[in-house]
């Protein structure tokens, strides 16, 4: 089981159980100022009932829970702005067997110091029952107030995977004037995996070759991939969209993750923009969006756009209005041809996770003396020129080092990959033979 502050994940019946809902959902209580908790869940097999031990266990602890049923997380985020806190059973991207929680509190996700809290081992002093009643969202309403009304009518092909965002997707859309035609809409069904950023999407691919723009959504409805003329797009491609968007509103201050495509903070900076960089996570840039008041941005990894002043959360159904509203536009193919003149892969090579602190020191020292700019904000990156940069950090939840290179030339990208593969592989075995002595 993972506990961070994305939240609690973990197989359901094998290392996430019934009893470790219930003490997770009492532990949270205490974080509850308001006494009220809004309570959603994706479409997994095993969501109904986690659902059900959760409502019980709040409830319990005096909580009054307000139930959305099945509703996609930026939803979640925006209706918990109404009653302080909320509640999501979902394990976003994982694969089916996987399930967790997600909690929200103020309309952000915790942060290090409440999920600190959240973990302390305390008394729990006795509480009158809370009360559950079901409520309906006013997103979609909202959302389409916020993009206005798309007077062009673009043809939009919408894969929502079987996820949680089966109904609200397809009627924000429709309700912005879109003509949508839908795959994989079917609650719980799905002929793909459950994360568009790793899956081809070649369903998706076919059907939007008729269509302006494709958008393919992960189980929780937080991620959004564009497909664009039967090609899957990068991930930071939908937060590049998102940002260009931002920057047509008049937004100027933006927070990137530090894993993000440098020709998103280019673009930024061309159109007169300025950019801070957060660590990786969600939780990481929207914790330094409220620090420096940024008024938008998000982390191009997760294809994860945040608009704080609406929801401080990836929001892909905001997203993929704002997308649609751009279609056919200057703008658009703009920031499409911008991104296209810059390379990113994301490798991984094998470490076991005992030997990951050692082997990022190791690996640290060689950095610094090979390359003249190093940032160890968030694992290590090293800024090869103005167009080129290698980030390696280590996965807090398999036996693994990740490493992501980007440039301008595909050539240069492939020797750097190689280059810093083959020092984190050496790092490793120095590492290893330090632990045998």
């Amino acid at each position: 089981m993972k506990v961070s502050i994305s939240g609690v994940r973990g197989i359901f019946s094998d290392d996430l159980n019934l009893k470790d809902v219930m003490h997770f959902c009492r532990c949270f209580s205490r974080l509850i100022k308001s006494k009220g908790c809004v309570l959603a869940r994706d479409t997994r097999p095993s969501s109904e009932i986690l659902s059900q031990v959760a409502s019980a266990s709040l409830m319990e602890r005096g909580v009054d829970v307000y139930n959305l049923g099945i509703a996609p997380t930026p939803v979640v985020f925006r209706e918990a702005r109404r009653h302080g806190s909320g509640l999501i059973i979902t394990s976003s991207h994982n694969p089916l067997e996987w399930n967790g929680l997600k909690f929200i509190l103020d309309g952000r996700g915790i942060n290090e110091r409440e999920l600190e809290r959240l973990l302390e081992e305390k008394e729990f002093p006795k509480s009158e029952i809370g009360s559950e009643s079901e409520i309906h969202s006013r997103y979609i309403d909202e959302a389409v107030k916020l993009i206005g009304d798309l007077k062009s009518g673009p043809k939009v092909a919408l894969d929502v995977g079987g996820g949680a965002a089966f109904q609200v997707a397809p009627l924000l859309l429709k309700k912005l004037g879109c003509r949508v035609r839908q795959i994989n809409n079917a609650p719980g069904k799905s002929s793909r995996g459950p994360d568009p950023t790793y899956d081809p999407l070649s369903g998706l691919s076919r059907i939007s070759r008729t269509s302006e723009i494709g958008f393919a959504f992960d189980l929780d409805g937080d991620r959004l991939v564009v497909v664009k003329d039967g090609k899957k797009q990068a991930p930071d491609v939908t937060l590049g969209l998102g940002v260009a968007k931002a920057l047509e509103i008049g937004y100027r201050r933006f927070v990137l993750s530090i894993d993000t495509s440098i020709a998103i903070e280019k673009f930024i900076v061309n159109e007169g923009g300025t950019v801070r960089r957060s660590k990786v996570g969600e939780a990481n840039v929207v914790e330094l969006m409220l620090k420096t008041k940024a008024q938008a941005g998000g982390e191009g990894s997760s294809a994860g756009f945040i608009l704080p002043s609406f929801n401080m959360c990836r929001d892909g159904l905001l997203t993929s209005g704002f997308i649609a509203s751009m279609v056919g536009t200057k703008n658009f193919q703009s920031v499409i041809q911008f991104m296209e003149g810059y390379i990113q892969q994301r490798g991984k090579v094998n470490v076991d996770s005992k030997f990951h602190k050692k082997t990022i020191q190791i690996l640290t020292d060689k950095m610094r003396k090979r390359f003249s700019e190093v940032v160890t904000l968030d694992g290590i990156k090293a800024i090869i020129d103005e167009d080129s940069w290698v980030l390696v950090r280590q996965s807090n939840t398999e036996h693994i080092i990740r490493i992501s290179t980007e440039s301008n030339d595909l050539k240069k990208v492939k020797r750097i990959e190689g280059e810093i593969s083959a020092l984190v592989n050496k790092s490793y075995e120095e590492a290893r033979r330090a632990g045998n002595h």
